[in-house]
């Protein structure tokens, strides 16, 4: 996967893109980053990517001339353009695993009251957002849309089977994990994990997963299958 990041702050991407598992996949030539600065492709003068927006307001409006120009100079047959802000589609494990499927992303970080309509409707593919919320600019929403990508890609977690068991996966949360030592503090692990049964704990697991659903994110329920095993762990856990 090849991916190509527009932004005004260049900086801010060369520390989290050169540690752990995203500095993993450029180094194993997994993947390849390049951060592009808009300014560059600026014709005037000044370098100015912005400008105030028509009919009046506040903010500033990232004109469409200057990213007309990088998008296009970057741009091949089987690109793909994303832009980070707030009104585009929320970003779930569902859509990283349909984007990391792709050879070739633009990412464009937005800034101020975004980028002009016209670039939007003629050039992007797609509009993302990391949550209901409003940062400064679209740097950090672009860190985590690389890093969602990147650790799906094949080589680049050491486990593929962890994927599979990852939060959202079949839109549950992940069960809970421990680790030694077995009693910390008086709190012990739970003992069905010290069992040896890995039917038992796989069962343990799987309800633990629908219950925190239920508990701390009911809205992702909607789309979970479950299975009639699924059902009776869920109705075994409130008869206890």
């Amino acid at each position: 996967m090849k991916i190509d990041i527009i932004t005004i702050f260049p900086g801010l991407f060369t520390s989290v893109f050169s540690e752990s598992i995203i500095k993993k996949a450029l180094d194993k030539n997994i993947c390849e980053i390049k951060i592009h600065n808009l300014r560059e492709y600026c014709e005037d003068k000044h370098k100015q990517v912005d400008d105030s927006p028509f009919g009046g307001g506040p903010g500033m409006v990232f004109k469409p001339e200057p990213l007309h120009k990088a998008i296009t100079s970057l741009k091949t047959a089987d690109t793909y353009t994303i832009l980070t802000c707030p009104r585009g589609k929320r970003l779930t494990q569902t859509l990283l695993s349909n984007l990391s499927d792709k050879h070739h992303l633009i990412i464009i970080a937005a800034h101020y009251e975004g980028i002009d309509e016209r670039i939007t409707e003629s050039l992007v593919d797609q509009s993302v957002s990391i949550g209901d919320y409003v940062l400064c600019g679209g740097e950090l929403p672009s860190m985590v849309l690389c890093e969602g990508l990147i650790r799906l890609l094949p080589g680049v977690v050491g486990n593929q089977e962890s994927l599979k068991q990852d939060s959202f996966q079949e839109s549950l949360l992940d069960f809970p994990h421990y680790t030694r030592p077995a009693n910390f503090l008086g709190q012990n692990v739970p003992h069905v994990l010290l069992s040896g049964s890995h039917n038992a704990i796989h069962q343990w697991r799987r309800q633990q997963s629908i219950i925190k659903t239920f508990n701390e994110r009911p809205d992702t329920l909607a789309g979970a299958c479950f299975s009639e095993e699924d059902k009776t762990l869920f109705e075994n856990y409130f008869k206890t």
